[in-house]
């Protein structure tokens, strides 16, 4: 049933390990992008709580396979934005991890401002009250309190990115999910023996990160 594994044809390896850096690069680049974005919408400054609350709503409830066509068709063959990739592989690959962080750290973000939430208001009017700056008052006082509180959503966002890397096959990234189509095609009698390599290759990817961020929610809980 799994003969095709021992082909060759198929770099299953490869094209797993171009998964795991889309969703490796695209957390990283959410969890800046939700972070600021969360700072955003509890800023005291109105037209960044503004920008900050539209962004989120608005790309939020738009499909992440639309945002990851739109930044296709909109950079790359619209304004030749190709973020200094030459080979249209690298180019879709760069787009997807831009498109992935754009969607994702909405979600970061609401997980951030629900951590947030769970910080006593008088910490932070101690923090103005011994005169420092709305920055200080949420690098230093809240933002350390809010991501040890929100590790178990942030966890459910990181998992999540990880198997809506598969969108990125969309413009043409050489990720598990085109290969995955590829095998489909060419091992018709052997469907549910790909079905299963896929499945079990997106389990040894998100398994260990919800494990170990489950341990660490338990571990970094804040104590009230």
């Amino acid at each position: 049933m799994f003969d095709f594994l021992d082909s060759g044809q198929y770099d299953l390896l490869g094209a797993f390990w171009v998964t795991a850096k889309l969703a490796l690069y695209s957390a990283i680049g959410s969890l800046i992008w939700g972070t600021a974005l969360a700072a955003m919408r509890v800023s005291p400054v109105p037209l960044m709580r503004g920008f900050g609350t539209t962004y989120v709503n608005l790309v939020r409830n738009t499909p992440l396979t639309v945002v990851i066509v739109a930044c296709s068709f909109g950079l790359d063959q619209t304004l030749n934005i190709t973020l200094g990739a030459d080979r249209s592989e690298d180019i879709g690959f760069r787009l997807a991890i831009l498109g992935l962080i754009a969607y994702t750290g909405t979600f970061v973000c609401e997980a951030l401002r629900s951590g947030i939430n769970t910080v006593p208001p008088g910490q932070a009017e101690a923090a103005r009250a011994l005169g420092l700056n709305f920055i200080q008052v949420l690098t230093l006082v809240v933002l350390p309190q809010a991501f040890r509180a929100a590790v178990t959503p942030l966890a459910n966002v990181l998992i999540a990115l990880t198997k809506n890397t598969t969108v990125a096959a969309a413009i043409g990234a050489a990720e598990a999910a085109v290969l995955m189509k590829e095998m489909i095609e060419n091992e018709a009698d052997a469907l549910f023996a790909v079905f299963a390599v896929f499945a079990f290759g997106f389990i040894v990817l998100t398994l260990p990160t919800g494990l170990f961020l489950g341990w660490a929610a338990k571990r970094l809980a804040v104590k009230r």
